[in-house]
């Protein structure tokens, strides 16, 4: 089965506070803002071609929002969007595994229905040093990275990509009424928007916006890092508290949707922490590795390590 999407998306502009770039992250102050109005600016086409078969679910983009975006260059992001050349491949049938897989920077997490990616990582780490495992969250308004309304940015290649909810995409679809389907994980499983069922099993128990079972660690950050109380600043700072929300670590819940009404394990997008799931219950598909390698800045090139190509788009 294949669906073609082509689209016009509107460019818009709005206020936005460098992706991934080089910050000083020594000390800072929390000056996130989601900005003011848009304002209409050059459309441009978005595409998104859809094949599955083989056993497979084949997705080239050019990874153009087809909703309003922030304007970029702006002053905390220097990048311009540029079109993209993405290849992903996914099983059509995943399968979860008895482990969960951790998501690590060097991956995408996965790709909307318009083609726009979902990469929760930086490159920002408390005294610029990876080493340090204390890497900043793109939405805690640590360092001034650009982040427009769809709590995206663009990256030093030009790709536009989702930190959290895409509110321009979700509130094209009626995602209050009932689950509303915005994306592929890298593992095949799909991806929704914030609002689901009250009762993950039950489609007639009404909706509400789903939260995530993370939350602040209590007392001191451990030792060797920025110290400190935990304030949201760093991916760190978070610790899973199984029950305490609607869904489990890797922002998941297996129940029934308007595609998959005999029930599905899928991933939820939400407001907080985790926004964008930091783990897969399934394998992810080496087509959603991106370049430069291990050590490298993210968003350097397009995906790398792809398996065997898929079949010609027609």
């Amino acid at each position: 089965m294949r669906t073609s999407i082509l689209a016009m998306a509107l460019c818009a502009t709005a206020s936005g506070a460098l992706a991934h770039g080089d910050h000083d992250t020594g000390s800072h102050q929390h000056t996130y803002s989601t900005g003011g109005g848009l304002i209409p600016s050059a459309a441009a086409a978005s595409w998104i071609d859809i094949d599955g078969r083989n056993g497979y679910r084949y997705i080239r983009a050019d990874g153009r929002a087809d909703h309003a975006t922030g304007q970029f260059p702006n002053r905390g992001n220097p990048n311009t969007i540029a079109t993209q050349n993405y290849v992903f491949r996914m099983p059509l049938k995943p399968v979860r595994n008895a482990q969960r897989t951790a998501y690590v920077p060097r991956m995408i997490f996965g790709v909307a229905v318009n083609g726009v990616v979902f990469d929760p990582g930086t490159a920002e780490y408390w005294n610029n040093d990876r080493s340090s495992g204390w890497m900043i969250e793109a939405l805690s308004g640590a360092v001034p990275l650009g982040i427009d309304r769809n709590n995206a940015h663009v990256q030093p290649d030009g790709a536009y990509h989702y930190h959290g909810v895409p509110m321009g995409l979700v509130e094209k679809l009626p995602y209050r009424e009932r689950p509303a389907l915005i994306g592929w994980a890298a593992d095949g499983f799909p991806i929704y928007a914030h609002w689901g069922y009250r009762a993950a099993a039950n489609a007639q128990s009404g909706m509400v916006e789903l939260k995530s079972s993370w939350r602040l660690r209590q007392g001191a950050r451990e030792g060797g890092g920025p110290g400190g109380r935990p304030d949201g600043t760093y991916t760190r700072d978070y610790e899973y508290v199984a029950g305490s929300g609607d869904l489990d670590e890797c922002n998941g819940r297996e129940g029934p949707t308007p595609e998959f009404p005999q029930g599905t394990y899928h991933y939820v997008v939400t407001a907080a922490f985790p926004f964008v799931p930091r783990c897969y219950v399934g394998t992810p598909d080496p087509s959603f590795m991106k370049g430069p390698p291990q050590g490298g800045r993210p968003g350097g090139g397009p995906p790398g390590g792809r398996p065997p190509g898929p079949p010609p788009f027609r």
